[in-house]
């Protein structure tokens, strides 16, 4: 891809807008991204922008009804829907190439009239309390949100996104209006649109729906607090069949020069059939049905995340082979041949999924939003193709050390001291 897989323009008011052309697709996928999330939050607010994310289904000042939003795009045979998390809110909806003009003016009508009623924000609570009972009752979650809480102590990073019932039992109609006055502004706006476009036409449509929305100074998000001097495990007893266990140590932030180098590690580690903690733990020992890792980027910080569910019994016996290929990783560069099939695994993966408007529309938002820059796929491409084992090496010395270590764990245990004390590197 050059110069041409994605075009820029910039409105009076400060919002962005990205857009790739696909000539080849039938679909559009409309995606306008916010700059606010969870980290953007009091602990009095927390849940804040999740809940607004919600409310603004829930009737605007052209469609007043929540039917009437969604009919709006089901009744193209189109989807729309939204997401909140850490750092951004996105609302995206994706149509046939001939509703374009629908899909903008749907999502558009959510993020600038909602109505925000007293009357739908009693009914949407009780949904968003139900969302937390549903991962209050599902253990596999239930340990992301442990975790978050053990590697981001007492700071927004390490609360739900959701919020807890007892900060959505107190958010109020005017915490929400005022909220979305502060950070639903266009300079902190990027509307992002992937498939059978021309840039001329979306910007003149964007204009029409967003060019007189005046802009603002919306809040910042809240630095990452790093303490930790320690390994920390903490456990929370379930009568599950069992043991959820995820184990993470702060990782990189999204522009860090070595983030290619972790994303590699975490190919080689734990993602694929053929991945180092499938065969060691599922093929060879047969502890386990899933074990995977990955690697999430903030702007300030980051975090390396591995996960395995296992029988209680075969507890320690994880944790330990886990903290082995960290330590092999850190103590032994990965051979040529291991690492050449990593890379080709990342690349394909990123040429497989771009063949989705969807998926090209985040790409391109999400990047422009959090960045401020688009990487290309050649860009990325090349940067993955220049990582070496000693790369690797050098980013699991780096991360890879005892004090910084941090597990949790649901299931049937009532203490998790025998747990912790495996906890060496």
């Amino acid at each position: 891809m050059h110069d041409h897989f994605f075009h820029k323009t910039t409105l009076p008011n400060g919002l962005r807008i990205v857009t790739a052309p696909m000539p080849q697709t039938r679909s559009v996928a409309v995606s306008l991204y916010v700059g606010t999330g969870s980290r953007y939050e009091t602990a009095e607010q927390a849940g804040l922008a999740h809940f607004l994310e919600h409310l603004c289904f829930k009737g605007t000042e052209r469609r007043p009804t929540p039917q009437e939003v969604s009919q709006a795009i089901d009744g193209v045979g189109g989807m729309i829907n939204a997401a909140t998390d850490k750092e951004l809110t996105v609302f995206y909806s994706k149509v046939a190439q001939a509703h374009l003009d629908l899909a903008i003016d749907v999502v558009a009508d959510l993020v600038r009239r909602p109505l925000l009623s007293a009357e739908e924000m009693e009914k949407e609570r009780k949904v968003v309390l139900e969302e937390l009972a549903m991962v209050a009752d599902s253990p596999q979650q239930q340990v992301d949100v442990l975790l978050d809480e053990t590697l981001w102590p007492d700071q927004p990073l390490g609360r739900d996104i959701a919020g807890s019932e007892e900060s959505v039992l107190g958010l109020t109609p005017e915490m929400a209006k005022d909220y979305l006055r502060r950070q639903y502004v266009p300079n902190n706006v990027v509307l992002s649109v992937a498939g059978a476009i021309d840039h001329r036409q979306v910007t003149e449509l964007a204009a029409e729906q967003l060019g007189d929305w005046e802009p603002g100074v919306p809040d910042g998000w809240y630095p990452a607090v790093d303490g930790q001097q320690r390994p920390r495990a903490v456990t929370k007893h379930r009568p599950t069949e069992q043991a959820h266990i995820s184990i993470a140590v702060r990782g990189l932030p999204l522009q860090h020069p070595r983030r290619y180098a972790l994303s590699l590690l975490s190919s080689v580690l734990g993602e694929g059939m053929g991945s180092r903690l499938a065969l060691e733990l599922r093929e060879r020992r047969g502890l386990c049905y899933d074990v995977h890792c990955y690697a999430s980027y903030l702007q300030d910080i980051g975090a390396f995340i591995i996960y395995a569910g296992v029988d209680p019994q075969k507890a320690g016996e994880t944790v330990t082979a886990i903290l082995e290929e960290l330590a092999r990783l850190r103590n032994e560069p990965v051979p040529e041949e291991e690492l050449a099939r990593a890379k080709e695994m990342a690349k394909g993966r990123i040429l497989l999924r771009m063949e989705d408007t969807r998926v090209v529309s985040d790409w391109i938002g999400a990047q422009e939003l959090l960045a401020g820059r688009v990487r290309t796929i050649d860009d990325v491409s090349e940067m993955i193709d220049a990582v070496s084992p000693a790369d690797i090496q050098d980013v699991a010395r780096e991360l890879f050390l005892k004090e910084r270590l941090n597990l949790a764990v649901v299931g049937p245990f009532r203490s998790g001291r025998g747990l912790a004390k495996l906890l060496q590197l």
